[in-house]
């Protein structure tokens, strides 16, 4: 008998509802490891940054996190934001703090629609809609660059600069991730949003990179498609999508229009890839800290646990990443649904149930 494969990961639930659904996802994750037959198992490592650990210290984390954190096979979040924290404060003082500084560039975020739930999008009813966003998640609109200055003119007279950064490295290489992520898929097709047309500088240049790296890939179908255009096109034609890439800023906002039509934020998973493991990844539900549901127990696991598989595809262990992801779609199916999502169950029986049709599939294995 081979030995265990052993994963170690370090947990950082964070805030609000982040709390409730990290413990679900590793919930999920454990069962599947105690169900493996001795063939991998996660080793858990729990962190309390977040807006309760800045209360305490005047920080969201250790200042010797970054460091304490490298080593780790994977990082699993949860959610960042308090009302006691400004949320740039938070925001970047926990997660794009990680995400920068281990230069995780690739943020993928699939757009499912899961049986048993009800999207606003009419066509989901009688077309298969399968597409994934990728987010360049290390520059462009939240590079961090600017200044605030000239507060002593008195009020209304101070100046705030923000700078979005666009590097020939950092589009190309986000752009061949997306061409070979279509490669892998039924429709080889990978759609760029741009907005060149008002942004002469970065987005040309966006464009232009897209047009020549598309030519190592005559392969994929192409198109290039204005934000404004396409965030009708995710309403209108969705079945068109297949890879969607797009700076950070766009990414982030199509990405949360894909998940609102899939049926709720709730749902949505994302992973930010540092592609070459210099660094670990982190894997996180795409929805915020929720404090109007946090501590009731209602908030949706899925977006947390479809995260983790995600994570397990990270590993290596994409058989596991499937039948969590088929968990799901049978929990779903069978009715087991959150408020969000038009239900009345509760996070642990949305995770129990889970874990049972995932229990079921095993054992039929």
């Amino acid at each position: 008998m081979s030995a265990t494969q052993k994963f170690s990961i370090a947990s950082i639930p964070a805030d609000g509802v982040g709390k409730e659904v990290v413990s679900a996802g590793r919930r999920v994750l454990d069962a599947l490891a105690e169900n493996s037959g001795g063939k991998f198992a996660f080793e858990w490592t729990e962190f309390p940054w977040g807006c309760g650990y800045f209360e305490k210290t005047g920080r969201m984390m250790d200042p010797a996190g970054l460091e304490i954190l490298k080593d780790f096979d994977a990082i699993y979040f949860g959610a960042v934001g308090w009302e006691n924290v400004p949320d740039h404060v938070s925001l970047w003082g926990l997660r794009l703090n990680i995400t920068q500084n281990f230069d995780q560039w690739a943020n993928i975020r699939p757009v499912k629609f899961l049986p048993g739930i009800q999207s606003p999008l009419r066509k989901a009813d009688h077309t298969e809609l399968d597409w994934i966003v990728v987010r360049e998640n290390s520059e462009g609109e939240y590079a961090g660059l600017g200044g605030r200055n000239l507060s002593g003119r008195g009020p209304g007279n101070e100046v705030a600069l923000q700078t979005a950064l666009f590097t020939e490295k950092g589009c190309e290489r986000i752009m061949r991730f997306a061409f070979d992520l279509a490669r892998t898929r039924t429709v080889k097709k990978v759609s760029s949003v741009t907005k060149s047309n008002a942004q002469q500088y970065g987005m040309v240049l966006w464009d232009e990179t897209f047009q020549r790296v598309a030519l190592d890939y005559p392969d994929v179908a192409t198109e290039s498609v204005l934000v404004d255009a396409m965030s009708a096109k995710f309403i209108l034609h969705p079945e068109d999508l297949s890879v969607v890439v797009a700076s950070n800023l766009n990414a982030d906002i199509l990405s949360d229009l894909g998940s609102a039509l899939a049926g709720s934020l709730g749902l949505a998973a994302s992973a930010n890839l540092n592609p070459e493991r210099r660094f670990p990844s982190m894997f996180e539900p795409v929805h915020g800290s929720a404090p109007d549901i946090a501590g009731k127990g209602i908030s949706n696991p899925i977006g947390a646990i479809a995260s983790a598989a995600l994570m397990l595809d990270h590993f290596g262990l994409h058989a596991e990443a499937r039948q969590v992801e088929a968990a799901i779609e049978q929990t779903t199916a069978a009715g087991y649904l959150t408020r969000d999502v038009g239900g009345d169950a509760n996070t642990d029986e949305v995770t129990e149930a889970i874990i049972a049709a995932l229990a079921r599939s095993l054992a039929a294995v």
